[in-house]
């Protein structure tokens, strides 16, 4: 790979133990020379949104996180579902974007760390294509990792890296972005 690729990680989850956070860490842990993957730590710290704090008014976290965002060539979202819907948390955040220029038509890989929360995934397909986000398909990744135990998910994980599976998506997914450059 001839330039470096940056990704952007949003975990759907405030938890620091959740799966979906496992999930990206593990994508990190497994990305290829050239392709570096951060994943976003302050999502919670976000203010609650507000069209009267935008423009002049921006609170500072806000602008580092849309920053963080306009640098990456891609983001990666793991979110879980939470009575059927996105996160508030998770929610709000994406809010702070809507009207900024950071996100239109940015490649976004979906990795799912369940195996069921396909409301979720069809709401943040929803939002995301409201928001102009380019959603890769072919990027899609499901490691059912939710309710297990954490043997298990070590387990599961070490199979996924093990099998090509983490590479895979990720190759998938960096292909697309190169791709579209």
């Amino acid at each position: 790979m001839a330039n470096p690729l940056s990704l952007y990680a949003l975990c759907g989850s405030l938890r620091q133990t959740s799966t979906s956070r496992r999930l990206l860490e593990a994508l990190s842990a497994a990305s290829p020379a050239g392709v570096s993957i951060e994943i976003c730590d302050f999502i919670g710290d976000l203010p609650i949104f507000s069209p009267d704090e935008e423009g002049d008014r921006t609170p500072a976290i806000v602008t580092t996180f849309a920053e963080k965002i306009r640098v990456a060539d891609g983001l990666i979202v793991s979110c879980p579902e939470y009575v059927h819907g996105i996160p508030g948390g998770f929610k709000n955040a994406l809010d702070w974007l809507v009207s900024r220029d950071e996100v239109p038509f940015k490649p976004l890989m979906f990795a799912h760390a369940s195996h069921r929360g396909d409301l979720v995934l069809a709401q943040l397909t929803d939002v995301l294509q409201t928001m102009s986000l380019r959603i890769v398909p072919e990027a899609f990744l499901r490691v059912p990792l939710a309710g297990k135990s954490d043997e298990a998910q070590t387990a599961m994980l070490a199979e996924a890296q093990e099998s090509g599976a983490l590479r895979a998506a990720l190759d998938r997914f960096t292909q697309a972005i190169l791709a579209a450059a």
